[in-house]
């Protein structure tokens, strides 16, 4: 946890890791290349294998030349006087389905019980639409409690994530650091439930919470 292809290689040492069946670990597998792939053309602005500097990005828009072709559909131009826009339209479906996978995963590292019902809510958005909304929107007050550097509650005492608040381990503030300026995520408990945070490659968010 996170999917590895997430990451970039070379992947840090001391990935976390669960034990999941094979059903259910190959289940995610073609929205994880999606969401792989939308998530890095977005961010070269292109899907131009050629032009994609991380290797096995470029590989994998190569070998699907159909997925390439449906992420180049979801661009769209935009242009104004001054300036020129690209905008990405996600299939918001196929990126949550990973994101609270992913989240489900997290809580199962760090505490050894995970949610499994489904989330009372999830979402993912790039950071640049929270920072620009006024800090009096909702979204402009998620974005001042995401960069906040506290723990809303201290975890249980005798689970891993008990142990990092306590060492320190890979963590910067409230957030677990699995790849710099790649992967990072916060889990906390949020009014008897619990909520998961992770941050994409400084650009894209992610929330999802579990209410008691």
């Amino acid at each position: 946890m996170p999917s590895k292809g997430l990451l970039r290689k070379p992947y840090p040492p001391n990935l976390p890791v669960i034990w999941a069946c094979r059903n259910c670990n190959n289940g995610f597998s073609a929205d994880e290349e999606y969401f792989r792939l939308f998530l890095h053309c977005v961010l070269e602005g292109t899907t131009d294998p050629e032009s994609h500097r991380d290797d096995s990005v470029a590989r994998g828009l190569r070998r699907n030349s159909k997925l390439r072709a449906r992420i180049e559909r979801s661009r769209s131009d935009s242009a104004s006087t001054h300036n020129s826009r690209i905008h990405w339209t996600a299939e918001l479906d196929r990126v949550n389905r990973i994101v609270v996978k992913n989240a489900r995963g997290h809580v199962y590292y760090e505490y050894g019980n995970p949610p499994e019902d489904e989330p009372t809510s999830a979402w993912a958005v790039p950071i640049v639409l929270i920072e620009d909304q006024p800090i009096t929107s909702i979204q402009g007050e998620l974005w001042d409690s995401f960069v906040t550097d506290g723990l809303v509650a201290w975890p249980e005492v005798g689970c891993r994530m008990m142990t990092r608040v306590l060492t320190g381990q890979d963590m910067v503030g409230a957030w677990v650091v699995v790849q710099d300026g790649v992967y990072r995520y916060s889990i906390d408990d949020w009014g008897g439930g619990v909520r998961v945070r992770t941050v994409l490659h400084e650009y894209l968010a992610t929330e999802v919470r579990w209410e008691a």
